[in-house]
């Protein structure tokens, strides 16, 4: 099973500030890390090529600096790292990155399986997996929790809903993206990550993968931000409801009823 796993460098603090001209994240001078939900894929990938062979792909796009990621997934298990590296990617939205990672797709050849962190979590949007299997027109499952069984045409998972989870049979190639509850990331030996430092990462620009520039940057990206701004403040209010406990009780359901909080 020949198995691609999208991973991608993420800032590693909670608190990041947006550039006033061009409404982005300003990731220069902070401290990135691999998204922490791309590893629970990352583990899935490799768990897959030792149990029923072949060969595990780790995939991103971004400056040099999210190298380290890809060599983060190659410490882990991975036996190639992929980098889109080129400034026609720069300003890619969520449509943008997954035209540019399908075509990198296409540029490996022959490809089973896409694995995903279900989201990033500097955007939260969650939408480069799905929109990665809508470029390649190939079925998907999101929020997968568990995996039942494989082989090398179909897959078994549960996906996550809020009420629980659905059993899905997805036959391959197909794109999945990943919870938390998938499995416990392994934790690099020294070893490893050693070896991962000395492999080489490849590096493939616009150009190389046949992508087209109108597609890419913030020129091809459709998602446009005219505004950033902080949310409003939380308004507190605190309202006592003396009397009996019973009819305290009723008047508070009928507060929240009447707030639709209920």
């Amino acid at each position: 099973m020949r198995i691609v796993v999208c991973v991608k460098q993420v800032p590693a603090v909670s608190q990041v500030s947006i550039d006033p001209e061009t409404k982005r994240l300003k990731r220069e001078g902070v401290q990135a890390a691999l998204n922490p939900f791309d590893l629970y894929a990352i583990e899935q990938a490799v768990q897959l090529k030792e149990n029923l062979g072949g060969e595990a792909i780790a995939l991103s796009m971004g400056p040099r600096q999210a190298e380290m990621s890809v060599r983060e997934a190659m410490a882990m298990g991975c036996d190639r790292g992929v980098l889109l590296c080129d400034r026609a990617f720069a300003g890619s939205d969520t449509w943008a990155t997954s035209y540019a990672l399908a075509a990198a797709v296409r540029r490996l050849g022959h490809v089973d399986l896409i694995l995903c962190g279900k989201q990033a979590v500097d955007g939260d949007t969650a939408q480069v997996g799905p929109g990665l299997a809508a470029q390649l027109e190939w079925p998907q499952v999101t929020y997968v929790s568990m995996l039942m069984r494989a082989d090398g045409d179909r897959l078994v998972v549960n996906r996550m809903h809020e009420e629980g989870y659905d059993e899905v049979e997805v036959d391959l190639p197909a794109v999945l993206t990943v919870v938390k509850d998938l499995n416990i990331p392994r934790v690099p030996t020294l070893r490893s990550v050693l070896a991962a430092r000395r492999q080489p990462v490849e590096v493939w620009t616009a150009a190389e993968i046949g992508a087209d520039p109108a597609c890419l940057g913030l020129d091809g990206s459709p998602t446009r931000v005219v505004r950033t701004g902080p949310p409003p403040p939380r308004q507190a209010e605190t309202v006592r409801l003396d009397g009996p406990a019973d009819e305290a009780a009723r008047r508070l359901v009928h507060d929240l009823r009447m707030k639709s909080l209920l």
